[in-house]
């Protein structure tokens, strides 16, 4: 397909992005074109919208951002055989060679050569994506466009949360983004004992509550670790879900961490960060999970059945939709925190 399309646009080492008509991309024989009919907005999307040390490190730019979508396949390759024109699809985002150790032994999620939509390639921040076969993840054309476009994310939540055992656990989620509040719903259907919330603002803390917590706790206001001690007489909590990547919570999700208890760190922090080691890791015997996106394709088939099953509604968690001709405004009000997902329409 040849012709023009709307694009968020990474066009400089700078903090910002516009948007641009460039040419719709090409495709490979391995590779579908995919019409986007929703994209929705992730933390990491921000890290490189205000090009953080993080983003500054690890992408280069021009480049198309954007990585959470669903939309309509329009064109595919000729040796593609698993999905057809008029399919709808979502995609896994993390692109792995398939050839490295990782890749060979189950982990392609962590593969050495990874490439990720929106970061090392052209992302869904625009009106066309191209992206492999092999990413293509069909999905019913029944579910609701804003749902459909945020498997990805929900993918990372199921990972993180199912890391380890949840049934009959004490929890504490620290960082009520999309991801942690949808990490909160699952803890709730999973059996967790008591869920903790930690989270400085009010929406996100009003969703957490919607969304299944025992305890809100805005660290503004009070020490989460001390009233997580209280709560649970002295022990700490079983499982700590770090979402937020602020150094500060971190720390304190390891201090509220209690002996022999698992950690799953998802959240990226934007700068190196100091923890005590020593006391909080090797002495306690804790387990940490680093979390890499979605476990291929094990985490998308959970997703699938609990998305499927009815087990958990996600959509409290989407609180803006918005048109694409507003990408700025949704960049602003994604900045300012006041939000859950935000998705926008193509």
């Amino acid at each position: 397909m040849q012709g023009k399309m709307r694009a968020a646009l990474k066009a400089e080492a700078a903090p910002g992005a516009k948007v641009a008509l460039v040419d719709i991309p090409s495709i490979g024989p391995r590779d579908v074109l995919v019409q986007v009919k929703a994209a929705s907005i992730c933390g990491t999307d921000m890290h490189i919208y205000e090009w953080d040390a993080w983003a500054q490190s690890r992408m280069s730019v021009p480049r198309i951002f954007g990585h959470e979508f669903a939309g309509e396949v329009v064109e595919v390759g000729d040796d593609v055989t698993t999905v057809a024109p008029g399919d709808f699809v979502a995609a896994e985002t993390h692109i792995a060679c398939g050839h490295c150790y990782q890749c060979r032994t189950g982990q392609a999620n962590v593969c050495q050569n990874v490439q990720i939509l929106g970061i090392d390639r052209d992302g869904a921040f625009a009106d066309y994506i191209s992206i492999p076969e092999q990413v293509a993840w069909k999905t019913g054309k029944e579910i609701d466009h804003s749902v459909a476009s945020i498997q990805e994310p929900f993918g990372n939540a199921v990972h993180a949360t199912y890391a380890g055992e949840i049934t009959n656990k004490t929890v504490a989620v620290f960082g009520c983004g999309p991801i942690g509040l949808w990490a909160v719903g699952l803890c709730r259907v999973s059996g967790a004992s008591t869920t903790f919330a930690i989270e400085p603002h009010h929406l996100r803390m009003d969703i957490a509550r919607q969304m299944g917590a025992d305890y809100v706790l805005n660290p503004a206001e009070v020490d989460p670790v001390a009233r997580i001690l209280e709560v649970t007489e002295g022990v700490g909590v079983d499982v700590v879900l770090e979402m937020s990547g602020h150094p500060v919570a971190m720390r304190q999700g390891f201090k509220a961490l209690r002996n022999g208890g698992r950690v799953s760190l998802l959240g990226l922090p934007s700068r190196n960060i100091e923890l005590d080691f020593a006391n909080d890791i090797i002495f306690k015997g804790a387990t940490v999970y680093g979390i890499s996106g979605r476990r291929i394709f094990d985490t998308w088939y959970r997703t699938r059945r609990i998305l499927e099953a009815g087990l958990l509604d996600v959509k409290p968690v989407i609180t803006h939709h918005l048109p694409f001709d507003s990408f700025h405004e949704a960049m602003e009000i994604m900045r300012s925190g006041d939000c859950g997902k935000i998705v926008m329409t193509m």
